[in-house]
């Protein structure tokens, strides 16, 4: 593999949401996520002369599309990508769960979809697409396996699990897609979850109490 990954974490918003900015030697990037006051990672994305290609959704709840209005006005073109199960949520505040809020968000309607096993190219780094529904329908992992790096959402955390108390969760779907589809990579696997501290799944797999 010619390009080197390079990733870069944004921790946006009062929900302390991890957003990421990945990209490559030639300077194509992929925003991961855009949350509430997403100001420095366009001001990195800036300053570091990079060019964006797309955005990937891990999933369209609130405080992981807040920033994505934002962005269309610095990117109006940009490329949008969610699983096929939420493309209708980024545009409802029921569904991406702002409804509550003083200032709903509607967010973009993405101008794509991806599914589960399906493969995203950032230059010649390439990325598993794994559906991991639970937290919500559409959740999903980015999985790239010569780096040995996943991006998880929601999904999983350091030592803890996505909640799974909303209208559209399933904790039932939740533990079967971190038992199949993330307890299954590597355990060096690094675990780049939308909250807290970066983990890797053999520490999870050990550790977790929700795993146990």
């Amino acid at each position: 593999m010619s390009n080197k990954l390079h990733i870069e974490t944004f921790t946006l918003g009062d929900w302390m949401t991890n957003c990421y900015v990945l990209y490559t030697d030639s300077g194509a990037c992929w925003l991961v996520d855009v949350g509430f006051g997403p100001e420095a990672m366009f001001s990195f994305i800036n300053r570091q002369d990079l060019t964006p290609q797309r955005v990937v959704l891990t999933h369209a709840h609130v405080d992981h599309i807040a920033g994505l209005p934002e962005l269309r006005l610095h990117w109006p073109d940009l490329p949008m990508f969610i699983h096929e199960a939420e493309r209708e949520f980024p545009g409802d505040t029921v569904l991406n769960l702002s409804i509550a809020l003083a200032d709903p968000v509607v967010a973009p309607e993405p101008t794509g979809t991806f599914k589960h096993g399906d493969v995203l190219e950032l230059d010649d780094v390439k990325f598993e697409v794994r559906h991991t529904p639970g937290h919500s329908p559409g959740g999903v992992c980015l999985y790239q396996r010569e780096h040995g790096v996943a991006i998880v959402g929601d999904t999983l955390f350091a030592g803890s699990v996505g909640r799974h108390d909303f209208p559209t969760s399933d904790g039932n779907a939740l533990m079967t897609s971190i038992r199949e589809q993330l307890l299954t990579l590597p355990d060096e696997t690094r675990v780049l979850p939308g909250h807290g501290p970066t983990t890797t799944i053999g520490e999870e797999r050990r550790t977790n109490p929700f795993l146990q």
